[in-house]
């Protein structure tokens, strides 16, 4: 049987590490983030337009991403663990940079979130163990 690194080129080998969170609990904060993102521009009344229409997009991506991806909390099993693990760092990259590309970065609540939950993003996907238990 090939080994895991020649189905997909050497590269899920790379993303998918074998951290300390385990793939549910990643699930469940993508869930409670995308709600977050949605709602964010509501409860902390956003003045950028940008700042609303970018935090609701991603909030929609991740509710998506959570739902849609092949794992314990998926809800339709249609997107790989290692794409789903390559989103998620460009996203949480994107979260850190959008206030700057968006020009939202004068308001303090948006940039805020984005920055924080950015690092934090990057930090869960580091920590999370998304490689399947494998049978000997």
């Amino acid at each position: 049987m090939p080994d895991a690194s020649a189905l997909d080129g050497g590269y899920g080998v790379l993303m998918l590490r074998d951290g300390p969170i385990p793939r549910a609990i990643h699930g469940i904060i993508e869930y409670v983030a995308g709600a977050l993102f949605v709602a964010a521009p509501f409860l902390f009344d956003y003045d950028s337009g940008y700042a609303v229409g970018v935090s609701i997009a991603v909030g929609v991506l991740l509710l998506v991403m959570a739902a849609a991806t092949v794992g314990p909390t998926s809800l339709i099993n249609s997107i790989q663990v290692t794409v789903h693990a390559a989103v998620d760092y460009a996203l949480a990259v994107f979260l850190i940079a959008a206030p700057f590309i968006f020009r939202f970065n004068d308001e303090g609540a948006p940039t805020a979130i984005f920055i924080v939950v950015g690092v934090l993003h990057l930090l869960v996907t580091i920590g999370t163990k998304f490689k399947e238990p494998t049978s000997a």
